[in-house]
């Protein structure tokens, strides 16, 4: 494996310290906001900020790529994120914050898709399994590490404003000082509604569901524990929870979903995520302990729904048409990312901290009823090979670009064509010499 790795350990280096600095900047705005008296609906707006930002990254920084290639492209995004963070430290307002956090989400976009080009580019048949499981092994464990190093100091002051500005700057040196061939241009996405709905009902309207409550729990889950009482240091293991619980239960869950309906285990999944979030909005447990086991079921019932909705769509998609269909549902969940953290912050607003958790149950049972209904109306199905259940990176890290590097995208690939040889022309003799 490491003959494997080595070629791609500056990319993977400059991938980890990215997502170390997202950890620290994603989960810094709503703690260190929430202290400066933001009001939760702003504090859901800056959530609603990153998501517009990250899916403009994802149309237009394929074009910006084109035009002065992947290493001065990736340098500036690097860049202008570790600019943004500063200014979030040096302008504290909540509408300034909202349109810096889109220049942030617009930046880490363009910069992810960049590395994942790249090691899509030199990736092979043989280990692009390897690699695109070690990217996200690397992705996981850097960004929950940069959460965590908010648990090792008071959130207010300086300090984890400059930290992530350094890791932001950091993450562009292996990129820099790579000799590795810079790849070919990223493709744009575009979305193709019909079509999607063409293929899996469950899954378009599936994945902008998960959005609604991806995107409200990411942005408001430390919002939630600062008001019914958490210290800082428990917001960072409780944000982080969610996240490996949702990491563990994945694989289970994608492997049950290969032997029966993928639309069952979501159904069941989506119970489970309702019994969770009512248990968590009633008790409203405040013991570090609780709270925290609490939130890793939670996060292991919400976090593998994408994936198995992906895996569903692709179950009746095409054998070349799985980046296609997977690239226009990351589109559709990141329009649900932009409304989710503006609803839940109103359920906030109205109903209290618990208010968030009743938004995500509605969410569920509206998820409920219309895979249900969608059962009732097309068959599991048939006699038709489905692709093994494969992990999926978090919504909020996934690009184009990561569905690109998955294993499947290359065996969607539809086989190069070799022309047969031609038949060697007969040798002649040598011509005789004319006649005198």
């Amino acid at each position: 494996m490491a003959s494997q790795l080595l070629p791609v350990a500056a990319l993977l280096m400059g991938s980890a310290l990215l997502l170390i600095a997202g950890g620290i900047h994603g989960l810094l705005l709503p703690i260190r906001g929430a202290i400066e008296g933001f009001s939760t609906t702003e504090l859901g707006l800056i959530g609603t900020g990153w998501a517009v930002g990250f899916v403009l990254g994802c149309i237009i920084v394929p074009r910006i790529v084109r035009r002065v290639g992947h290493v001065r492209a990736y340098g500036v995004m690097a860049s202008i994120a570790g600019v943004v963070i500063l200014i979030n430290l040096l302008w504290i307002s909540p509408w300034a914050w909202i349109g810096l956090r889109a220049f942030s989400g617009f930046c880490f976009a363009g910069a992810q898709m960049i590395v994942e080009s790249w090691l899509n580019e030199r990736a092979t048949r043989e280990n692009r399994g390897t690699i695109f499981s070690v990217y996200q092994m690397v992705n996981f464990a850097a960004s929950t590490a940069g959460q965590l190093l908010l648990a090792t100091a008071p959130a207010e002051g300086f300090f984890f404003f400059v930290l992530g500005a350094i890791f932001y700057c950091l993450a562009i040196l292996p990129s820099a000082l790579s000799t590795a061939q810079t790849p070919r241009p990223l493709k744009t996405t575009t979305l193709d509604l019909r079509s999607l709905f063409r293929n899996s009902p469950v899954s378009a309207v599936g994945c902008f569901l998960i959005g609604l409550v991806n995107g409200a729990f990411g942005t408001l889950g430390a919002v939630y524990g600062q008001k019914i009482g958490l210290p800082t240091a428990v917001i960072a293991f409780f944000m982080s929870a969610a996240v490996l619980g949702g990491a563990i239960t994945q694989v289970p869950l994608g492997k049950l979903s290969d032997k029966i309906d993928r639309r069952f285990v979501l159904i069941g999944v989506a119970t489970a995520a309702i019994v969770m979030s009512l248990a968590i909005a009633f008790v409203s447990p405040t013991q570090p302990t609780v709270i925290i086991g609490m939130i890793a079921l939670f996060g292991g019932m919400i976090y593998p729904m994408y994936g198995l909705t992906v895996a569903h769509a692709n179950d009746y998609a095409a054998p070349d048409d799985f980046v296609k269909v997977a690239s226009g549902l990351l589109l559709m969940s990141g329009f649900g990312t932009m409304i989710g953290p503006i609803i839940g912050a109103l359920a906030m607003t109205y109903l209290g901290p618990a208010g968030l958790f009743t938004f995500f149950s509605i969410v569920h049972v509206v998820l409920i009823g219309y895979t249900a209904y969608r059962m009732s109306r097309r068959p599991a199905p048939r006699d038709v090979p489905r692709d093994a259940f494969q992990s999926m990176p978090p919504l909020k890290n996934a690009t184009p670009e990561t569905i690109a590097l998955d294993p499947r995208a290359e065996e969607a690939k539809p086989p190069q064509t070799v022309a047969p040889p031609t038949a060697p022309l007969p040798v002649l003799p040598p011509a005789l010499p004319p006649a005198v």
